[in-house]
């Protein structure tokens, strides 16, 4: 823990060197992305209440894959594999700015896609209404989310919640922006959330049986902000905290005694249940996770800095500062004053990102706990793990049976057959005579799951070896560029290409041209 709390003094040193070598030639821009058919043309639009998009996408990929960063942190927005034609529509209310200081307002928002290719899919990317009454916001559907403190714009994706699936249907009451604590002026805000969804069929494991069961999504966070937002220096820190839960007692209906009620609170709370009295081992309510993340921003003149890291706990190895090697630590560098320059070439963002989640405390050396090692994203009881709709709702870097190299060891029914891994991610964003350019880079090696390692998985002083053919270290590249330049009368043209190669993934390549409309 102690190199741990000097990383945030290491960041500030390398960000203030940074700052004399582009202090003279960082830009800034507004994010872009295809994912959204709104968000592409709408700066024409903010004095309108009522939005509309359409958008119409012809997409190609070799080798029936779909590139990594064609499907990565999408918001399951996913085109089709091979030659395929994708329209997008939407329909939305966003809160009135210019009534920001009034207390009640309301929005709306519908996006569905249709995709056209191999075969034929239609998929509600977002729908959902909010309302809000002061500081509170009250939001109920599907809709775009990020959990955790990581730059969302070009990070590899947050441990927790990463965009990379489709929303879990869900009704929420939040903060959604830092609120400044009145008797502190400011210095101290906070944000967070509480949410109750609807996770639909689950697979689950019942004793010896599978089945499938009705199950729930329970998620809360709570963040602070340490420094006023004036202030040069901020600093944030905070949880998220996930579970998938529900229908336990029907899974176990001779040993599982809680009620509904009951149950709930020990999925809230994340307090276990069972022990030799009751016949069942003693362990957490469903499948929690999240993470337990730190941050700290710089205004240093042009130039804006964001060091982040997170620290990841899932089946109790944090509590005991067992997995504390693992985590995502981030540094992004930005320019404040990109809309001032009409410069033909402008930067305005750049990210470094090192991934570590290799140890889950599972080392032979490792310190002993009760839970043993964390096998991240994989669970006993939920045969899917941590996804939603076959997608991996957190770090896409973790790799599920879906799309790795259908000759790799693995272990049954572990959905994630690649969850130690460590990773490097650079991404960019860039404006070029006229168009804005975003290029993401990432080089990882993938050692696979304790089941299929020498070591094998643990559980309290217990070893449970595996059999070869063991998981060998299988190196993996991604890369993609992608590119927007807006015309007239609200329309915006995009496109890009993407390319993966390594033996963990199939070596492939895909592009994608966009023409997009907003009214």
């Amino acid at each position: 823990m102690h190199a741990l709390v000097k990383l945030p003094l290491f960041l500030i040193l390398l960000c203030t060197c940074f700052y004399e070598a582009v202090a003279g030639t960082m830009q800034v821009q507004s994010n872009f992305s295809d994912t959204s058919v709104i968000e592409d043309t709408t700066s024409e639009q903010a004095g309108k209440q009522f939005k509309f998009g359409f958008a119409a996408m012809a997409i190609a990929t070799s080798n029936k894959q779909v590139p990594f960063w064609m499907r990565s942190n999408q918001f399951g927005s996913i085109p089709l594999d091979g030659p395929s034609f994708s329209l997008i529509g939407s329909i939305g209310r966003d809160y009135v700015k210019s009534r920001k200081d009034k207390l009640t307002d309301w929005g709306v928002y519908l996006e569905p896609r249709f995709n056209i290719g191999r075969r034929s899919e239609l998929m509600l990317i977002e729908g959902y209404a909010k309302g809000r009454l002061g500081i509170f916001q009250l939001k109920a559907g599907r809709s775009r989310d990020v959990m955790g403190l990581i730059d969302t714009t070009l990070s590899s994706g947050a441990f927790s919640v990463s965009g990379n699936s489709l929303g879990i249907p869900k009704v929420e009451i939040s903060i959604p922006e830092f609120w400044d604590l009145p008797f502190l002026k400011g210095v101290i805000a906070v944000k967070g959330n509480f949410a109750h969804g609807w996770l639909g069929n689950t697979e689950v494991r019942n004793g010896n049986r599978f089945s499938s069961v009705n199950s729930f999504f329970h998620q809360k966070s709570l963040y602070a902000r340490l420094g006023k937002q004036t202030w040069n220096v901020r600093v944030f820190a905070g949880f998220n905290h996930q579970v998938f839960w529900g229908n336990e007692k029907e899974m176990n209906p001779t040993l599982f005694k809680l009620s509904v009620l009951e149950t709930y609170k020990r999925v809230i709370l994340g307090e276990s249940y069972g022990g030799d009295d009751i016949g069942l081992p003693r362990s957490k309510v469903g499948n929690h996770l999240g993470s337990i993340d730190q941050a700290i921003e710089v205004d240093a003149g042009a130039v804006g800095v964001m060091a982040y890291h997170q620290f990841f706990f899932e089946v109790g190895g944090l509590y005991h500062l067992n997995n504390v090697k693992d985590g995502i630590f981030g540094l992004s560098l930005s320019n404040r004053n990109f809309s001032k320059s009409t410069a033909s070439f402008r930067l305005k963002k750049i990210l470094f990102e090192y991934i570590n989640t290799k140890s889950q405390g599972g080392e032979i050396d490792a310190k002993i706990t009760p839970s043993g090692d964390e096998d991240y994203y994989n669970n006993y009881i939920y045969l899917k793990g941590w996804s939603y709709k076959g997608e991996n709702i957190g770090n896409p870097l973790v790799t599920s049976a879906k799309y790795s190299r259908k000759d790799l060891p693995k272990v049954a029914n572990e959905f994630y057959i690649n969850n130690r891994l460590t990773a490097f991610h650079g991404a960019t964003e860039v404006a070029v005579a006229g168009w804005s350019l975003m290029l993401r880079l990432n080089y990882s090696l993938n050692y696979g799951t304790y089941g299929t390692s020498p070591l094998g998985h643990s559980l309290n002083n217990i070893r449970i070896p595996s059999k070869p053919p063991y998981f060998e270290k299988e190196g993996q590249f991604a890369s993609s560029i992608e590119g927007r330049r807006r015309l007239k009368h609200n329309t915006a043209i995009s496109g890009g290409f993407a390319l993966d190669q390594g033996s963990l993934l199939y070596n492939s390549t895909g592009a994608w041209l966009k023409v997009s409309k907003a009214w």
